[in-house]
């Protein structure tokens, strides 16, 4: 409950509405009114329908498809909100699109991620509040404040309350090299042992070979990612495991993107459970019963809370 004395408002976009208004709920406030919509013409309109004047004004937006509509929601709410005089104006984005390319791979690439960066600074955001950015050196895309929250502690929880933590069958497993610092505290929180996915590729359009460093014969595997997209990754780790002698496979995730062939190949696959995250709000159409579903309400909530009340956000980062 916020006892602040400055006025707070929140309001959304249509990308995660529900989410918008869990965290609302959770501070004792109600969503703003505000209506996004389009023109005949596909161009956005926002209409704001309550003073914001001197406000701390928190837009919930995440990015993920359609990411460009969502985007420029995001960005038209923002530069409305502070040509309206809102005192300070947080872009609270749970799944920031475009993470993914954040460097050059390849000459004339472009640093897209950057660029939605400058794209939210330029709006007139003032500070940005996100999680599980795919790549955290997108941080310092920007050049105003940025609070980067982590899902793990969330996922983590789960597991232990279904009797996963200081199990000798449990085992965590990493998809891929470059993300173990990051499974590692994961696999912490359980008091278990890590795994690591080797994937090479020997030639182009060639199946992966896969190698598994670690034991996982005989054991409960979690396969843990901060997204999963069109599944490819997730469910050929999984169906390996099981080929190599895994018991059980159960994978978790920050954001279900889940686009393309994902709802079929997880379907399909060895993964007994995917738990993940309600960053991106994921339509009827697309739940498996395999699926479970957890909140970040009250995650943001707190820093929507401490941002408000300026006071220190860096205990969130770990728990």
């Amino acid at each position: 409950m916020i006892t602040h004395g400055k006025n707070i408002k929140i309001f959304t976009g249509n990308s995660n509405p529900k989410l918008a208004e869990e965290i609302a709920g959770i501070l004792g406030l109600k969503v703003g009114d505000a209506v996004v919509s389009t023109f005949s013409d596909g161009e956005i309109s926002v209409n704001i329908g309550e003073t914001v004047r001197g406000a701390d004004v928190f837009v919930v937006q995440s990015t993920n498809a359609p990411v460009n509509d969502n985007l420029m929601e995001l960005l038209i709410m923002i530069d409305a909100f502070k040509r309206a005089s809102a005192g300070r104006v947080t872009a609270v984005m749970p799944y920031y699109g475009y993470a993914r390319q954040d460097r050059k791979a390849k000459a004339r690439d472009p640093i897209t991620a950057k660029l939605v960066a400058d794209l939210i600074t330029a709006a007139g955001a003032d500070r940005v509040l996100t999680m599980d950015l795919h790549a955290a050196q997108i941080q310092g895309y920007f050049n105003i404040p940025v609070d980067h929250l982590m899902g793990a502690a969330t996922l983590a929880k789960h597991f232990i309350e279904n009797g996963f933590q200081e199990q000798d069958d449990v085992v965590v497993v990493s998809p891929d090299l470059g993300s173990v610092a990051r499974f590692r505290k994961f696999a912490d929180r359980l008091h278990c042992p890590i795994a690591i996915i080797d994937k090479r590729r020997p030639k182009a359009n060639v199946s992966e070979v896969m190698n598994v460093i670690g034991d996982i014969k005989g054991k409960r595997v979690i396969l843990l990612d901060d997204m999963i997209d069109t599944a490819g990754t997730i469910t050929n780790g999984a169906n390996a495991l099981v080929d190599l002698g895994a018991k059980e496979v159960y994978a978790c995730c920050s954001h279900a993107v889940l686009s393309g062939p994902a709802i079929e190949r997880i379907e399909k696959s060895a993964i007994k459970k995917l738990v993940m995250l309600n960053t991106i709000d994921l339509p009827e159409d697309k739940q498996l019963d395999k699926f479970t579903t957890l909140s970040v309400a009250p995650m943001f909530a707190e820093a929507i809370r401490r941002i408000y009340e300026d006071i220190s956000v860096s205990k969130l980062f770990e728990d």
